[in-house]
């Protein structure tokens, strides 16, 4: 990544820098938002948008969401990296402020711009799916009464460190956390659904997991699957014996697990390919992205 774009400016990486006082950096005082293009457009930035703007508020960090500035200073990072389809990180800190904790609302927030060639995908990893590893790090709770996408990502990196200990990742394998209550949450970068008897499953917002984008859209997917939703409390065991499992995120969009890894042993799910409603799922979502082009 050789270029960066900072306060709707382009910089090179190297000069790419923001105040040691800022409060990103002293607090963890920040937020982003991660998304993808199709057609070198990006998807559902609206929705990321609204999610910004709702934690920002939260946090004190003024915020107005500019669509169309925000698409014009992608397209410029975009065009100056020679880049046709990007993985995109927007980043919004709280600024610079006094060293302590301040009471009031910050004044001048940083716009940080991370763009890069979007990573591919083998079409085996749609079809033959990838590993969940059971992991002992727990899903921590979150900072406020909804978990935000902040800069606090101690717990995922400490999960990722867990998770490079397994034979599992050598093949792809993304990590599964559970609460202190030994309840399903998410992955390190991902949300977790599981289909038992017609019924597609994932984890109340309660358990403390970050309310995906992709997780949004592929719950407004299910009717046309022929699923019904349900937001619960789930164990490990239950999804053992889901018929299907899958993970979803804003950049590999819906992908099937087909082993449940606790340890080092490995249980199959699926018949180790893509399930039925999972197939169903990812057509309707690929759907939703051709018609963003």
């Amino acid at each position: 990544m050789k270029y960066v774009g900072l306060n709707y400016s382009i910089v090179e990486a190297k000069d790419a820098v923001v105040s040691a006082l800022d409060h990103g950096f002293l607090y963890g005082m920040g937020l982003f938002e991660t998304f993808r293009t199709y057609g070198g457009a990006p998807f559902l930035l609206q929705r990321h948008l609204k999610r910004l703007a709702y934690g920002c508020a939260q946090l004190g960090i003024p915020f107005e969401p500019d669509e169309a500035l925000l698409l014009k200073w992608i397209r410029e990072v975009m065009d100056r990296s020679q880049l046709e389809e990007a993985y995109i990180r927007y980043t919004v800190t709280a600024g610079e402020d006094i060293l302590g904790l301040p009471a009031g609302e910050y004044k001048q927030p940083s716009h940080l711009l991370y763009i890069k060639e979007l990573p591919l995908h083998p079409e085996s990893l749609y079809s033959e799916g990838k590993g969940l590893q059971l992991l002992k790090q727990r899903r921590n709770t979150p900072e406020g009464p909804v978990r935000l996408k902040s800069l606090h990502y101690m717990n995922n990196i400490l999960a990722k460190r867990e998770l490079a200990g397994y034979g599992s990742a050598k093949s792809g394998a993304e990590g599964l956390m559970l609460t202190e209550r030994g309840e399903i949450a998410e992955g390190i970068v991902s949300n977790v659904f599981f289909v038992s008897k017609n019924k597609l499953c994932t984890p109340d917002i309660g358990t403390g997991i970050l309310p995906g984008i992709t997780r949004e859209i592929v719950i407004e997917l299910a009717a046309e699957a022929g699923l019904r939703v349900e937001e619960g409390y789930y164990t490990w065991e239950q999804l053992q014996s889901a018929d299907e499992v899958f993970l979803t995120n804003s950049v590999q969009e819906i992908v099937p697990v087909t082993a449940l890894w606790d340890e080092n042993k490995a249980a199959g799910i699926s018949g180790g390919r893509c399930g039925r409603y999972t197939g169903q799922l990812m057509t309707l979502y690929r759907e939703r992205t051709v018609l963003a082009k």
